[in-house]
């Protein structure tokens, strides 16, 4: 009997968790071929920080290539799928690989917004999503007396504190009023301030950059857009995530109006045999930034495309 060919687009946090689902099922009809396009399998980017306090990569990593070389599951590494066809149901990755599916799951993610300053591509300037981001904002502090954070949402202040770390002077650029604004109100933003502020971290609201140019006593200088500016070494972008839905951009799957790859309770797109979980699928509206949903998600695609008798939904996330 021929095998279900199952590939998964994307081998991060939820795409591991859909491979270990289907293993642990046990099913001897089934091959998985699995796509990243970091040069690593999976690891926990819930504890990325971690990385900076001693922690190695392989602390972090959640599988192992003899796992998948043992469970019969076929990785590709640093080879990005960049083209998907719906009516060959074949992708082709970035070195010109083609391979086909009998199912599809886009595990891709979302990937870090970086807001459209003139000057932020320069070469001291980085985001703050993956170890090989983390090893560049290492080597670059070497060379750094101080580092921006631009963004105070959670994962923002978490950058500023693993720059802290590293010994530099530290600050976060906010655009809006407060620190964590789309989570706490006024009296919550102000009691958050005076905690980062004493740990040392110089905290700048109502910011907006208009700029990145040279700076005078350090490397770069933002421009805002009250008059005001600020000099410094390093630059880590924090303002954000966006869905990374340009695979199935360019086929007949149905997005959200703001981006999202559309899904049923199912976490099938509308394309049956195409299913989207964790960060680059959108849910009833909904997009979920954090692990637990994607995990349900992975858990819910699994069960529905392994045809249990009662297939898992998704459920609504509060």
């Amino acid at each position: 009997m021929s095998k279900q060919r199952i590939l998964v687009v994307g081998n991060g946090m939820v795409g591991h968790k859909f491979i270990d689902t289907l293993i642990a099922s046990k099913r001897d009809d089934l091959e998985i071929i699995t796509f990243s396009e970091e040069p690593r399998l999976a690891y926990d980017r819930v504890q990325l920080t971690s990385y900076f306090t001693g922690k190695t990569a392989d602390d972090l990593s959640l599988t192992s290539a003899p796992y998948y070389e043992e469970n019969g599951v076929n990785y590709i590494l640093s080879d990005k799928v960049t083209s998907l066809d719906t009516t060959a149901k074949t992708v082709v990755t970035e070195s010109g690989r083609v391979e086909a599916y009998d199912k599809l799951v886009l595990a891709t993610g979302s990937y870090p917004f970086v807001p459209p300053i003139p000057g932020n591509d320069q070469e001291h300037c980085f985001v703050y999503r993956t170890l090989e981001d983390l090893d560049a904002i290492q080597a670059s502090s070497k060379q750094s007396k101080s580092g921006v954070v631009v963004g105070g949402g959670l994962l923002g202040l978490e950058a500023a504190n693993a720059i802290k770390n590293l010994g530099l002077e530290t600050h976060v650029v906010e655009f809006a009023p407060r620190l964590m604004a789309v989570q706490l109100e006024e009296g919550g933003g102000a009691l958050l301030r005076r905690k980062i502020e004493a740990m040392g971290v110089s905290v700048h609201t109502e910011k907006a950059t208009t700029e990145i140019v040279a700076g005078e006593t350090a490397r770069y200088r933002m421009n805002f857009a009250d008059g005001t500016h600020l000099e410094t070494d390093m630059i880590v972008f924090s303002a954000g995530i966006r869905p990374q839905d340009e695979l199935a951009r360019e086929t007949d799957i149905k997005l959200g109006e703001r981006g999202g790859i559309a899904v049923n309770d199912h976490c099938q797109t509308s394309l049956e045999d195409v299913y989207a979980i964790g960060e680059c699928a959108l849910w009833e509206g909904q997009i979920f930034g954090l692990v637990a949903p994607g995990y349900q998600m992975a858990k819910v695609a699994a069960s529905h495309l392994l045809q249990d008798e009662n297939p898992m939904q998704f459920t609504r996330q509060i």
